[in-house]
C-alpha cells in the first residue's frame, strides 16, 4: 500500500470518526472519563468489598438508592440522616435485598446542621467498624425561589446545611483518614455546582461553594495519595429534592412538584457513582442531555454558556411565576414539540 493511498484513508477515517464521538457524545450520560472507566476501568464489585461506607442523606433519593447498591457489594454501612424511622426502612429493605446482616449496618441518624454532633458521630462509626474507609457527603437541600423574594434566612439555611454542614462532618472524618493514610472523601455535589440557573441562586451559592473547598482540599492533602476527594456532580435525577426544596420562606413548601419522569433514573445515577468510586475518579458530571452539554459548555465557553442560559432560564422564570414546575412544563412542552 502506498502512502499516498494511505493518507487518502486516513483523511477519509478522520471525519467518520468525528461523527462517531459526536454520536456517543450525544447519548452520553456521563463524562467521557467517567464513561471510560465504565467500559475500562475497575468494578465496584471488586473494589469496595469490605469497606466502611458512611453514607448521609440516607433516607431518599441517591442516599437511599447509594444504601441499596452498596448493600449488595459487601460492605459495613452506617446510614445517617434526621428521620431515624425512615433510616430503619432503608436498613430493613437492604437486609432484605442485599448480602448484610444487622450487625453490617449502622444507623446513625443526626442533623447535619448540628455541628456540635458531628464529633461524636464520628467516634461512634470507628468505635463500630473501627475505621471509615469512605464519607459519602450526600445531605443538603435544594431552593425553588426568586432571589429578590427569598429570605436571607432561607440562604443562611441552605449554606448551613450544604457547604457548612459538609465542611464540618469533613473535618471530623479527615484527622482519621489522615492517620491511616487512606480513604475517600465522596461529595455528591450538582450541575448547579458548576454552571448556575436562576430560581436557584442559595443553592447555586453553596454547591459553587463546596467545589471550591474540596479543590482547595485535594491540594492540601497532596502528601497523602491515598487519601481520594471526589467531587459528583450529577445533573437531574428522579428523587424528592424537588418536593423538599425551600422557597420564598423557611415554612413554606413547594405547591407543585411537577412531572419528574424525564430525569435520569436514581439507579444510573448511583451505579456510575460507585464506578467513579472503584476508579478513584476526582471530579464526575454525571447528567443526561442537555444537561451535560451545558456543563462542558460553562466549562470550557462559559460566554456562550451564559447566553444561552438566559435565554433557557427566562423560559424556567416564566413557568415558576405561572405556578407550575419550573423544568418539568419546560421539557413536557420540548417532548410535545418533538412529538
Amino acid at each position: 500500500m502506498s502512502w499516498e493511498l494511505l493518507l487518502a484513508l486516513l483523511a477519509l477515517c478522520a471525519p467518520l470518526l468525528l461523527v462517531v464521538q459526536l454520536v456517543r457524545f450525544l447519548r452520553a450520560d456521563g463524562d467521557l472519563t467517567l464513561l471510560w472507566a465504565e467500559w475500562q476501568g475497575r468494578r465496584p464489585e471488586w473494589e469496595l468489598t469490605d469497606m466502611v461506607v458512611w453514607v448521609t442523606g440516607a433516607s431518599s433519593g441517591i442516599g437511599e438508592e447509594l444504601a441499596y447498591q452498596l448493600s449488595k457489594l459487601g460492605v459495613s454501612l452506617v446510614l445517617s440522616a434526621r428521620r431515624v424511622h425512615e433510616l430503619e426502612r432503608v436498613k430493613r429493605r437492604c437486609l432484605e435485598n442485599g448480602n448484610l446482616k444487622g450487625k453490617d449496618i449502622l444507623v446513625l441518624p443526626f442533623d447535619l446542621m448540628d455541628r456540635s454532633a458531628h464529633k461524636a458521630a464520628t467516634k461512634a462509626v470507628v468505635q463500630e467498624f473501627g475505621k471509615i474507609d469512605i464519607l459519602v457527603n450526600n445531605g443538603g437541600r435544594s431552593q425553588r425561589s426568586l432571589c429578590v423574594d427569598t429570605s436571607l434566612d432561607v440562604f443562611k439555611e441552605l449554606m448551613d446545611l450544604n457547604y457548612l454542614g459538609t465542611v464540618s462532618l469533613t473535618k471530623c472524618v479527615l484527622p482519621h483518614m489522615i492517620e491511616r493514610k487512606q480513604g475517600k472523601i465522596v461529595t455528591v455535589n450538582s450541575v448547579a455546582g458548576i454552571t448556575s440557573v436562576p430560581l436557584s441562586s442559595g443553592y447555586c451559592a453553596s454547591k459553587h461553594a463546596l467545589r471550591g473547598f474540596l479543590n482547595a482540599l485535594r491540594t492540601e492533602l497532596v502528601d497523602y495519595p491515598g487519601i481520594i476527594v471526589s467531587n459528583i456532580y450529577p445533573g437531574p435525577v428522579q428523587s424528592n429534592i424537588v418536593k423538599n426544596a425551600l422557597t420564598e420562606e423557611l415554612t413554606k413548601t413547594i405547591e407543585n412538584e411537577g412531572d419528574q419522569s424525564y430525569k435520569m433514573p436514581t439507579s444510573r445515577c448511583v451505579r456510575l457513582m460507585l464506578i467513579s468510586m472503584a476508579n478513584d475518579l476526582k471530579e464526575v458530571w454525571i447528567a443526561d442531555q442537555p444537561f451535560l452539554f451545558m456543563a462542558y459548555l460553562w466549562q470550557y465557553a462559559p460566554t456562550w454558556a451564559w447566553w444561552i442560559t438566559s435565554k433557557l432560564g427566562k423560559k424556567r422564570i416564566e413557568n415558576f411565576k405561572s405556578g407550575v414546575d419550573a423544568d418539568s412544563a419546560y421539557f413536557s412542552s420540548s417532548k410535545k414539540k418533538a412529538n
